[in-house]
Protein backbone atom coordinates (compact mmCIF):
# COMPACT_ATOMS: atom_id res chain seq x y z
CA UNK A 1 0.00 0.00 0.00
CA UNK A 2 1.16 3.10 -0.73
CA UNK A 3 0.68 6.44 1.46
CA UNK A 4 1.92 9.57 -0.33
CA UNK A 5 2.09 9.97 -4.29
CA UNK A 6 4.02 13.24 -5.19
CA UNK A 7 2.05 13.92 -8.84
CA UNK A 8 3.89 16.83 -11.79
CA UNK A 9 2.26 17.57 -14.63
CA UNK A 10 4.97 17.41 -17.64
CA UNK A 11 4.92 18.83 -20.71
CA UNK A 12 8.89 19.51 -22.31
CA UNK A 13 10.25 20.08 -18.65
CA UNK A 14 13.95 18.87 -19.73
CA UNK A 15 15.18 21.53 -17.90
CA UNK A 16 13.51 21.28 -14.29
CA UNK A 17 12.09 18.11 -14.14
CA UNK A 18 15.52 16.16 -12.73
CA UNK A 19 15.83 18.60 -10.16
CA UNK A 20 12.42 18.58 -8.68
CA UNK A 21 12.38 15.09 -8.87
CA UNK A 22 15.86 14.66 -6.75
CA UNK A 23 14.20 17.29 -4.41
CA UNK A 24 10.74 15.27 -3.86
CA UNK A 25 13.03 12.45 -2.83
CA UNK A 26 15.21 13.64 -0.84
CA UNK A 27 11.61 15.03 1.15
CA UNK A 28 10.75 11.51 1.11
CA UNK A 29 13.45 9.69 2.47
CA UNK A 30 13.18 11.94 5.81
CA UNK A 31 9.61 10.49 5.86
CA UNK A 32 8.12 7.00 7.04
CA UNK A 33 5.93 6.73 4.74
CA UNK A 34 5.51 4.74 1.50
CA UNK A 35 5.90 6.82 -1.27
CA UNK A 36 6.09 7.35 -4.85
CA UNK A 37 7.07 10.26 -7.88
CA UNK A 38 4.41 10.20 -10.55
CA UNK A 39 5.06 12.49 -13.77
CA UNK A 40 2.02 12.72 -15.57
CA UNK A 41 3.46 13.65 -18.85
CA UNK A 42 1.21 15.93 -21.61
CA UNK A 43 2.88 14.55 -24.58
CA UNK A 44 6.73 15.96 -23.92
CA UNK A 45 9.52 15.56 -26.99
CA UNK A 46 12.57 16.62 -25.16
CA UNK A 47 13.81 14.05 -23.24
CA UNK A 48 11.99 14.68 -20.13
CA UNK A 49 10.20 11.37 -19.50
CA UNK A 50 13.64 9.35 -20.26
CA UNK A 51 15.34 12.02 -17.73
CA UNK A 52 12.26 11.16 -14.79
CA UNK A 53 12.15 6.96 -15.28
CA UNK A 54 16.28 7.62 -14.88
CA UNK A 55 15.78 8.51 -11.50
CA UNK A 56 13.04 6.00 -10.28
CA UNK A 57 9.81 8.18 -10.93
CA UNK A 58 6.30 6.43 -12.99
CA UNK A 59 5.77 7.52 -15.81
CA UNK A 60 2.31 8.44 -16.79
CA UNK A 61 1.38 9.24 -20.67
CA UNK A 62 -1.77 11.38 -20.73
CA UNK A 63 -3.07 11.79 -24.19
CA UNK A 64 -5.45 14.60 -23.51
CA UNK A 65 -3.52 18.28 -24.04
CA UNK A 66 -3.98 20.45 -21.06
CA UNK A 67 -3.36 21.17 -17.72
CA UNK A 68 -6.41 19.89 -15.69
CA UNK A 69 -6.59 16.71 -18.29
CA UNK A 70 -2.56 15.84 -17.46
CA UNK A 71 -3.19 16.26 -13.91
CA UNK A 72 -5.82 14.20 -13.50
CA UNK A 73 -4.51 11.44 -15.25
CA UNK A 74 -1.79 11.65 -12.81
CA UNK A 75 -3.98 11.61 -10.05
CA UNK A 76 -5.87 9.01 -11.17
CA UNK A 77 -2.76 6.84 -12.12
CA UNK A 78 -1.40 7.80 -8.56
CA UNK A 79 -1.64 4.65 -5.85
CA UNK A 80 -1.44 6.74 -2.63
CA UNK A 81 -3.87 7.71 -0.06
CA UNK A 82 -2.64 10.77 -0.15
CA UNK A 83 -1.22 13.21 -2.94
CA UNK A 84 0.77 16.16 -3.45
CA UNK A 85 0.71 18.10 -6.79
CA UNK A 86 3.19 20.65 -8.21
CA UNK A 87 4.19 22.15 -11.20
CA UNK A 88 7.86 20.42 -12.72
CA UNK A 89 9.40 23.80 -13.18
CA UNK A 90 11.05 23.91 -10.25
CA UNK A 91 9.22 27.23 -9.08
CA UNK A 92 8.28 24.46 -5.91
CA UNK A 93 10.49 23.20 -3.47
CA UNK A 94 9.57 19.53 -3.11
CA UNK A 95 12.17 19.03 -0.37
CA UNK A 96 9.37 20.85 2.40
CA UNK A 97 6.51 18.93 1.52
CA UNK A 98 6.49 18.37 5.22
CA UNK A 99 3.99 20.86 6.52
CA UNK A 100 1.68 19.48 3.92
CA UNK A 101 2.12 16.08 5.24
CA UNK A 102 1.58 17.49 8.90
CA UNK A 103 -2.12 18.87 7.72
CA UNK A 104 -3.02 15.65 6.11
CA UNK A 105 -2.71 14.10 9.63
CA UNK A 106 -4.70 16.38 11.30
CA UNK A 107 -7.51 15.13 9.19
CA UNK A 108 -7.79 18.38 6.59
CA UNK A 109 -9.09 17.06 3.06
CA UNK A 110 -6.84 20.07 1.29
CA UNK A 111 -4.37 21.46 2.14
CA UNK A 112 -2.96 24.54 0.09
CA UNK A 113 0.41 26.57 -0.52
CA UNK A 114 -0.01 29.86 0.06
CA UNK A 115 2.89 32.22 -1.65
CA UNK A 116 0.92 35.63 -1.23
CA UNK A 117 2.84 37.79 1.40
CA UNK A 118 -1.00 38.20 2.96
CA UNK A 119 -0.98 34.42 3.50
CA UNK A 120 2.64 34.60 5.57
CA UNK A 121 4.25 33.23 1.89
CA UNK A 122 7.20 34.60 -0.20
CA UNK A 123 8.06 35.68 -3.78
CA UNK A 124 11.08 35.37 -4.83
CA UNK A 125 12.52 38.61 -7.31
CA UNK A 126 11.60 37.44 -10.84
CA UNK A 127 9.30 34.48 -9.97
CA UNK A 128 5.80 35.74 -10.60
CA UNK A 129 4.88 38.68 -13.16
CA UNK A 130 3.67 41.86 -12.00
CA UNK A 131 0.73 41.38 -12.93
CA UNK A 132 -0.62 38.21 -11.50
CA UNK A 133 1.20 39.58 -7.94
CA UNK A 134 -0.68 42.33 -7.45
CA UNK A 135 -3.70 41.84 -10.21
CA UNK A 136 -4.25 38.25 -11.38
CA UNK A 137 -4.14 36.25 -8.22
CA UNK A 138 -5.14 38.47 -5.55
CA UNK A 139 -8.39 39.65 -7.62
CA UNK A 140 -9.45 36.50 -8.38
CA UNK A 141 -8.66 34.95 -4.86
CA UNK A 142 -11.07 37.50 -3.75
CA UNK A 143 -13.75 36.85 -5.55
CA UNK A 144 -13.32 32.96 -4.51
CA UNK A 145 -13.55 33.91 -1.03
CA UNK A 146 -16.19 36.04 -1.61
CA UNK A 147 -18.38 33.62 -4.01
CA UNK A 148 -17.87 30.41 -2.08
CA UNK A 149 -16.94 31.74 1.45
CA UNK A 150 -13.78 29.85 0.87
CA UNK A 151 -10.62 30.64 3.53
CA UNK A 152 -8.03 30.35 0.81
CA UNK A 153 -5.76 32.83 0.43
CA UNK A 154 -4.11 31.68 -2.43
CA UNK A 155 -6.72 30.06 -5.08
CA UNK A 156 -3.93 29.27 -7.64
CA UNK A 157 -0.99 28.31 -6.04
CA UNK A 158 0.42 24.91 -7.86
CA UNK A 159 1.45 23.29 -4.34
CA UNK A 160 -1.72 21.58 -2.60
CA UNK A 161 -2.43 18.08 -1.04
CA UNK A 162 -5.30 16.32 -0.35
CA UNK A 163 -6.53 12.98 0.23
CA UNK A 164 -7.38 10.70 -2.85
CA UNK A 165 -10.95 9.94 -1.16
CA UNK A 166 -12.05 13.68 -1.11
CA UNK A 167 -10.49 13.80 -4.89
CA UNK A 168 -13.07 11.44 -6.12
CA UNK A 169 -15.57 12.87 -3.96
CA UNK A 170 -15.00 16.45 -6.26
CA UNK A 171 -15.24 15.16 -9.55
CA UNK A 172 -13.37 17.47 -11.49
CA UNK A 173 -14.10 18.23 -14.87
CA UNK A 174 -11.75 20.66 -16.15
CA UNK A 175 -8.99 19.99 -18.76
CA UNK A 176 -6.96 23.88 -18.54
CA UNK A 177 -5.41 25.92 -15.97
CA UNK A 178 -8.85 26.54 -14.25
CA UNK A 179 -8.69 22.66 -12.67
CA UNK A 180 -6.69 24.75 -9.82
CA UNK A 181 -10.05 27.02 -9.07
CA UNK A 182 -12.57 24.12 -9.49
CA UNK A 183 -10.88 22.04 -6.96
CA UNK A 184 -10.91 24.65 -4.36
CA UNK A 185 -14.16 25.74 -5.32
CA UNK A 186 -15.87 22.46 -4.83
CA UNK A 187 -13.84 21.98 -1.35
CA UNK A 188 -15.40 24.78 -0.41
CA UNK A 189 -19.16 24.06 -1.39
CA UNK A 190 -18.88 20.55 -0.49
CA UNK A 191 -17.87 21.64 3.45
CA UNK A 192 -14.44 20.00 3.21
CA UNK A 193 -11.74 20.83 5.99
CA UNK A 194 -9.42 23.11 3.78
CA UNK A 195 -5.87 24.05 5.27
CA UNK A 196 -2.88 26.57 4.30
CA UNK A 197 0.86 26.65 4.63
CA UNK A 198 2.46 29.56 3.67
CA UNK A 199 5.44 28.46 1.06
CA UNK A 200 8.42 29.81 -0.99
CA UNK A 201 7.64 30.76 -4.58
CA UNK A 202 11.07 30.40 -6.68
CA UNK A 203 11.79 31.48 -10.15
CA UNK A 204 11.03 28.44 -12.71
CA UNK A 205 14.24 27.10 -13.74
CA UNK A 206 13.19 27.02 -17.73
CA UNK A 207 14.49 29.13 -20.71
CA UNK A 208 11.70 28.99 -22.96
CA UNK A 209 8.31 30.78 -21.80
CA UNK A 210 5.48 29.42 -19.42
CA UNK A 211 2.97 27.16 -20.75
CA UNK A 212 0.25 30.01 -18.81
CA UNK A 213 -1.21 32.61 -21.15
CA UNK A 214 -1.99 35.73 -18.74
CA UNK A 215 -5.18 36.69 -20.16
CA UNK A 216 -6.37 33.72 -21.64
CA UNK A 217 -6.49 31.44 -18.52
CA UNK A 218 -7.11 34.19 -16.18
CA UNK A 219 -10.37 34.75 -18.34
CA UNK A 220 -10.94 31.41 -17.70
CA UNK A 221 -10.13 31.35 -14.08
CA UNK A 222 -13.10 34.05 -13.80
CA UNK A 223 -15.46 32.47 -16.36
CA UNK A 224 -15.19 29.34 -14.21
CA UNK A 225 -15.84 31.34 -10.59
CA UNK A 226 -19.05 32.79 -12.48
CA UNK A 227 -20.41 29.64 -14.05
CA UNK A 228 -20.43 27.86 -10.38
CA UNK A 229 -22.15 30.83 -8.69
CA UNK A 230 -24.90 31.82 -10.26
CA UNK A 231 -26.29 33.78 -7.33
CA UNK A 232 -23.20 35.98 -8.63
CA UNK A 233 -23.63 35.82 -12.00
CA UNK A 234 -27.47 36.26 -12.21
CA UNK A 235 -29.59 36.65 -9.09
CA UNK A 236 -27.59 39.43 -7.13
CA UNK A 237 -27.60 42.00 -10.57
CA UNK A 238 -30.46 40.64 -12.06
CA UNK A 239 -32.45 40.87 -8.18
CA UNK A 240 -30.96 44.74 -7.81
CA UNK A 241 -32.31 45.72 -11.43
CA UNK A 242 -35.19 44.20 -10.99
CA UNK A 243 -36.23 46.31 -7.66
CA UNK A 244 -34.64 49.83 -8.85
CA UNK A 245 -36.61 49.50 -11.67
CA UNK A 246 -39.91 48.94 -9.83
CA UNK A 247 -39.37 50.96 -6.88
CA UNK A 248 -38.28 54.25 -9.11
CA UNK A 249 -41.06 53.11 -11.51
CA UNK A 250 -43.80 52.88 -9.45
CA UNK A 251 -42.66 56.62 -8.28
CA UNK A 252 -42.93 57.72 -11.50
CA UNK A 253 -46.21 56.46 -11.78
CA UNK A 254 -47.89 58.89 -10.22
CA UNK A 255 -46.20 61.70 -11.46
CA UNK A 256 -42.56 63.42 -12.56
CA UNK A 257 -39.54 63.39 -10.24
CA UNK A 258 -37.94 66.77 -9.76
CA UNK A 259 -34.38 67.35 -8.19
CA UNK A 260 -33.48 70.83 -8.45
CA UNK A 261 -32.76 71.43 -12.03
CA UNK A 262 -33.05 67.99 -13.36
CA UNK A 263 -36.33 66.28 -13.84
CA UNK A 264 -37.25 62.77 -14.23
CA UNK A 265 -40.50 61.49 -16.06
CA UNK A 266 -42.18 59.29 -18.75
CA UNK A 267 -38.22 58.58 -20.58
CA UNK A 268 -36.73 57.53 -17.25
CA UNK A 269 -40.44 55.50 -16.30
CA UNK A 270 -39.73 53.47 -19.54
CA UNK A 271 -36.06 53.01 -18.54
CA UNK A 272 -37.42 51.72 -15.23
CA UNK A 273 -39.53 48.71 -17.40
CA UNK A 274 -36.75 47.74 -18.97
CA UNK A 275 -34.90 46.84 -16.24
CA UNK A 276 -37.92 45.84 -14.00
CA UNK A 277 -37.98 43.47 -17.20
CA UNK A 278 -34.42 42.43 -17.76
CA UNK A 279 -33.56 42.40 -14.05
CA UNK A 280 -36.74 39.61 -13.65
CA UNK A 281 -35.45 37.41 -16.72
CA UNK A 282 -31.38 37.69 -15.51
CA UNK A 283 -32.82 36.32 -11.85
CA UNK A 284 -35.05 33.56 -13.42
CA UNK A 285 -32.32 32.84 -15.05
CA UNK A 286 -30.24 32.77 -11.83
CA UNK A 287 -33.17 30.18 -10.41
CA UNK A 288 -33.03 27.90 -13.18
CA UNK A 289 -29.63 27.30 -13.21
CA UNK A 290 -29.01 26.60 -9.50
CA UNK A 291 -32.24 24.18 -10.40
CA UNK A 292 -30.25 22.55 -12.82
CA UNK A 293 -26.61 22.57 -11.20
CA UNK A 294 -28.21 20.66 -7.95
CA UNK A 295 -30.40 18.50 -9.77
CA UNK A 296 -26.71 17.23 -11.91
CA UNK A 297 -25.14 17.40 -8.45
CA UNK A 298 -22.43 20.36 -9.69
CA UNK A 299 -23.85 22.31 -7.11
CA UNK A 300 -24.72 21.41 -3.56
CA UNK A 301 -27.96 21.41 -1.32
CA UNK A 302 -28.77 23.93 0.44
CA UNK A 303 -31.01 24.60 3.52
CA UNK A 304 -32.70 27.36 1.17
CA UNK A 305 -32.92 26.75 -1.84
CA UNK A 306 -34.65 22.73 -0.70
CA UNK A 307 -36.85 25.07 1.53
CA UNK A 308 -37.49 27.53 -1.73
CA UNK A 309 -38.15 24.56 -4.12
CA UNK A 310 -40.78 22.72 -1.34
CA UNK A 311 -42.81 26.09 -1.04
CA UNK A 312 -42.33 26.96 -5.04
CA UNK A 313 -44.95 24.29 -7.27
CA UNK A 314 -46.17 24.68 -10.74
CA UNK A 315 -49.73 26.23 -9.60
CA UNK A 316 -48.41 28.91 -7.53
CA UNK A 317 -46.29 30.02 -10.18
CA UNK A 318 -48.99 30.20 -12.78
CA UNK A 319 -51.47 31.72 -10.07
CA UNK A 320 -48.88 34.37 -9.63
CA UNK A 321 -47.99 34.88 -12.74
CA UNK A 322 -51.79 35.17 -14.35
CA UNK A 323 -52.39 38.08 -11.47
CA UNK A 324 -49.86 40.19 -12.70
CA UNK A 325 -50.94 39.67 -16.16
CA UNK A 326 -54.66 40.38 -15.61
CA UNK A 327 -53.65 43.55 -13.72
CA UNK A 328 -51.69 44.63 -17.03
CA UNK A 329 -54.57 43.72 -19.32
CA UNK A 330 -56.68 45.62 -17.21
CA UNK A 331 -54.32 48.39 -17.03
CA UNK A 332 -54.35 48.18 -20.95
CA UNK A 333 -58.20 48.95 -21.54
CA UNK A 334 -57.87 51.95 -19.34
CA UNK A 335 -55.24 53.05 -21.75
CA UNK A 336 -57.25 52.48 -24.47
CA UNK A 337 -60.09 54.22 -22.49
CA UNK A 338 -58.22 57.35 -22.22
CA UNK A 339 -56.95 56.87 -25.95
CA UNK A 340 -61.45 57.04 -26.44
CA UNK A 341 -61.95 60.17 -24.83
CA UNK A 342 -59.51 61.70 -27.30
CA UNK A 343 -61.52 60.40 -29.88
CA UNK A 344 -58.96 57.86 -30.40
CA UNK A 345 -56.46 60.81 -31.84
CA UNK A 346 -53.53 62.82 -30.65
CA UNK A 347 -53.39 62.04 -27.02
CA UNK A 348 -50.60 64.15 -24.55
CA UNK A 349 -47.49 62.26 -24.92
CA UNK A 350 -46.38 62.09 -21.24
CA UNK A 351 -49.81 60.81 -20.02
CA UNK A 352 -49.93 58.82 -22.67
CA UNK A 353 -47.00 57.02 -22.22
CA UNK A 354 -47.56 57.06 -17.99
CA UNK A 355 -50.67 54.85 -18.84
CA UNK A 356 -49.46 52.62 -21.56
CA UNK A 357 -45.42 52.01 -19.81
CA UNK A 358 -46.71 50.29 -16.62
CA UNK A 359 -49.61 47.88 -18.53
CA UNK A 360 -46.83 46.77 -21.22
CA UNK A 361 -44.83 46.27 -18.11
CA UNK A 362 -46.84 44.12 -16.08
CA UNK A 363 -48.39 42.11 -19.09
CA UNK A 364 -44.82 41.64 -19.98
CA UNK A 365 -43.67 40.33 -16.39
CA UNK A 366 -47.23 38.31 -16.34
CA UNK A 367 -46.41 36.03 -19.13
CA UNK A 368 -42.60 35.77 -18.29
CA UNK A 369 -43.25 34.54 -14.98
CA UNK A 370 -46.27 31.56 -16.10
CA UNK A 371 -44.14 30.55 -18.86
CA UNK A 372 -40.98 30.63 -16.02
CA UNK A 373 -42.86 28.43 -14.23
CA UNK A 374 -43.32 25.85 -16.52
CA UNK A 375 -39.49 25.44 -17.44
CA UNK A 376 -38.53 25.06 -13.77
CA UNK A 377 -41.17 22.54 -12.95
CA UNK A 378 -39.41 20.77 -16.38
CA UNK A 379 -36.20 21.19 -14.77
CA UNK A 380 -37.28 19.69 -11.25
CA UNK A 381 -38.69 16.06 -12.97
CA UNK A 382 -36.60 13.17 -12.44
CA UNK A 383 -34.01 12.33 -14.68
CA UNK A 384 -31.97 9.56 -15.60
Amino acid sequence: MVDLSIVMPCLNEAETIGSCILKAKQSLEGLKLSAEIVIADNGSTDGSIGIAERLGARVVHVAERGYGNALRGGIEAAEGTWIIMADADDSYDFSHIDPFIEKLQEGYDLVMGCRLPKGGGKIKAGAMPWKHRWIGNPTLSFLGRLFFRSPVTDFHCGLRAFTKGAYRQLDLRTTGMEFASEMVVKASLNSMRVGEVPITLYKDGRLRPPHLRSWRDGWRHLRFLLLFCPTWLFLVPGLALLLTGAVVGTRLWWGPIIIGTIGFDTNTLLVCSMGVVVGLQVTLFGVFTRTFAIAEGLLPQTPFWERLSKRFTLEKGIIFGMLVLINGIILLIKAVLYWKTANFGVIPYSAGLRQIIPAITLTTVGVQVVFSSFFLSILDLPRR
